[in-house]
């Protein structure tokens, strides 16, 4: 079966993601999909294993076996929880419906951890940009701005809300490059230090339901064997 296929006739999850998912979208703005595929469990009964992942067929699509999207979201990505958050599901099957009933077992403190230093990973790339061509790409500056913001209040809420609300005009500002980079850094050193107060009391447990999941997977797979 070819990844396509795989895609194809199998997905039982599929979001749009990006700025129209965060509510930052514009006139030039692309459409991001991402999708959960579920391989049959025949499949893994061969030599050659099915894709842990499969890049398009369409443009702009990306989208993951079940089995590694858990994996990742356990982890606490950032990316992955963002997408099984994302208010624009285009398509969910009886399973990806009960994938998104799961969304609570994913979060838990581990978030900080993985947000943060996702973030900062991006901040140093904004500061190298700066260093060498004298200004930051202020499209990746206003997504920092905006994955701070919801780590801080995920962190707060126990909830992980992507869209941006009444951020947007501000963040645009950002993108536009109308905000002064001072200003924008000092914006992200606030957040990021919102969130470590945060992480001292959030509601969040220590630890993602791992067997939770875990049970889902087994039932998917046995259901697929039969």
């Amino acid at each position: 079966m070819t990844p396509e296929a795989l895609v194809r006739d199998h997905t039982i999850y599929s979001c749009v993601m990006g700025s129209r998912a965060f509510g930052l979208a514009t006139e030039s703005s692309d459409t991001d999909r991402r999708g959960v595929f579920l391989a049959p469990t025949a499949l893994y009964w061969r030599f050659v294993k099915p894709p842990t992942h499969v890049e398009g067929p369409a443009e702009e699509q990306f989208s993951w076996e079940l089995e590694r999207f858990l994996e990742l979201a356990l982890r606490a990505n950032p990316n992955i929880l963002e997408c099984l958050h994302s208010p624009l599901v285009e398509h969910a099957d009886d399973t990806g419906r009960e994938l998104l009933s799961l969304r609570g077992a994913f979060l838990s403190r581990r978030a900080h951890e993985t947000f943060v230093r996702y973030a900062d990973g991006q901040r140093r790339k904004l500061e190298a940009d700066i260093r060498q061509y004298g200004t930051p790409r202020w499209k990746h500056a206003m997504h920092l701005l905006r994955l701070l913001t919801s780590c801080r209040d995920l962190l707060r809420t126990g909830e992980l809300v992507i869209d941006v609300g009444a951020d947007r005009d501000r963040l645009l500002e950002v993108r536009r490059g109308e905000v002064p980079w001072e200003r924008v850094e000092s914006w992200m050193t606030r957040l990021s230090e919102d969130a470590d107060a945060a992480a001292r009391t959030t509601p969040l447990p220590p630890e993602p339901d791992r067997a939770r999941v875990e049970d889902f997977l087994v039932r998917v797979r046995k259901a697929s064997a039969g």
